[in-house]
């Protein structure tokens, strides 16, 4: 079980996705991390998206500075991305999907 591939392939991926509204940049964030999820983690993810419009206080327990916000909980290490996830490249790189 060395094989980087075969961890990402088992490991629960658990993700945070900050938004505000329905604003452009977070409906584009959304749906940019579902097709990677889709396509990287098939079943293996969950996803919890948090309208910090709606609800303030987890915005402030998980120090949200800017929308749309990105955070990989697990598999460790613990990651942040900021914006729309638009660069698909950039997204997988921070997330230890590619290299």
């Amino acid at each position: 079980m060395d094989d980087p591939s075969e961890s990402t392939s088992t490991a629960k991926h658990r993700f945070m996705l900050f938004v505000s509204g329905m604003s452009v940049k977070s409906g584009h964030a959304i749906e940019n991390l579902r097709k990677i999820c889709d396509n990287y983690f098939t079943d293996n993810y969950e996803l919890e998206i948090i309208d910090i419009s709606r609800d303030t206080e987890q915005a402030v327990i998980h120090q949200i500075v800017a929308i749309p916000t990105l955070i990989k909980t697990d598999p460790a290490p613990k990651r942040i991305i900021l914006g729309d996830l638009s660069d698909k490249e950039k997204v997988l790189r921070i997330l230890n999907i590619i290299e």
